[in-house]
């Protein structure tokens, strides 16, 4: 158990619903919550490399806005990028590397540097390990939607990566569409050809991000990821008051979980009654389908979908095959589910 780290994410999964724009003394405040956990890890937001509309501080997470903040001193920051603010063209863009990562390790705030990669960035995003390794930043890969991954893809991307300088390998069960069994099988696939360490990032669309992380530990998986209130795009994630409370458990350490408890009360159940994450029966279709859950957020947050219409859409949607999350799809959908109103059962 002494190994395990615990990472909780919940401003840079939850800025999906605010668009990272979080009121500092709630960050101050959740920063020391956090701590007073022994979280490990805090991923305070992404690093973006452009604003395209109105985005707040978490999503891009500068030195400056760090500095401003009371981190205390033995909780680990860490910020997440997007492989495909990288690699432009499937080539490696390192001016906008040295964009996104300016400065060196002893002159910032982080710690941890994460990349999420969709297999066609994964043969081009090593050099980004090579530079966090030269610049004293750890390194982390998140491999996206691992639930719809193969055996020979999970060994080709674990070979890849193993060749390069990254830390930690990430699962990331982005359609939330995993069960505790498969989790052995993702974990000896990965083990053919890593031997570092591994992480789980777990969505609960079918309520099983729990379960799964814990079933992972029985698997090795040693860095583990979570929210609080399972905060996160879409269904959302494996809890952090639940996985928190496991823990102390595992290590007989006692815990106090009144700051967390306020926290929850006071910042974090407004904002949920606000805009609604967890599961519910339209996130479980989408998992259980591998349909990727923004298309789910994006119909629950517009009025002109009723629920007739989002059942039409999973239909239309588990048809399509892999397919990446396009917010103008969704128009098109509307034009099919207005065509055809047969009202077919979801098996």
């Amino acid at each position: 158990m002494n190994n395990l780290v615990h990472l909780d994410c919940s401003l840079r999964d939850g800025g999906y619903y605010n668009n990272w724009d979080f009121d500092e003394k709630l960050i101050n405040n959740y920063l020391a919550v956090l701590s007073s956990l022994n979280v490990d890890f805090c991923e305070i937001g992404f690093r973006f490399l452009k604003n395209s509309g109105s985005k707040g501080p978490c999503a891009f997470t500068t030195e400056e806005f760090l500095n401003s903040l009371l981190i205390p001193e033995k909780l680990n920051i860490a910020i997440m990028l997007k492989a495909s603010d990288l690699v432009v063209n499937k080539k490696f863009n390192f001016d906008n590397l040295h964009e996104l990562i300016p400065v060196k390790s002893s002159k910032s705030k982080v710690k941890l540097v994460r990349v999420f990669c969709h297999n066609e960035n994964i043969n081009h995003i090593c050099p980004l390990f090579e530079f966090l390794e030269d610049y004293g930043y750890l390194s982390a890969c998140n491999i996206t939607q691992v639930s719809k991954k193969t055996n020979k893809d999970l060994d080709e991307i674990s070979a890849t990566l193993s060749l390069s300088k990254v830390n930690i390998i990430y699962i990331a069960d982005s359609l939330g569409s995993l069960s505790p069994h498969q989790i052995k099988k993702i974990a000896k696939s990965i083990r053919k050809n890593w031997t570092g360490p591994i992480g789980i990032h777990a969505h609960d669309n079918k309520g099983l991000a729990l379960s799964n992380t814990l079933e992972a530990i029985k698997s090795d998986i040693t860095w583990l990821d979570s929210t609080i209130t399972g905060i996160g795009r879409g269904s959302g994630n494996a809890k952090t008051e639940e996985l928190v409370i496991e823990l102390s458990k595992k290590n007989k350490k006692s815990l106090n979980l009144v700051p967390l408890i306020k926290i929850i009360t006071e910042e974090f159940n407004p904002l949920k009654n606000k805009y609604s994450w967890g599961t519910n029966i339209f996130y479980y279709l989408a998992g259980k389908h591998s349909i990727h859950p923004s298309y789910i957020q994006s119909m629950l947050s517009d009025s002109r979908y009723q629920a007739e219409d989002i059942l039409e859409s999973i239909n239309y949607l588990k048809d399509q095959g892999d397919k990446e999350f396009n917010l103008d799809d969704l128009y098109e959908f509307r034009k099919f589910y207005k065509k055809k109103q047969k009202g077919n059962c979801i098996s």
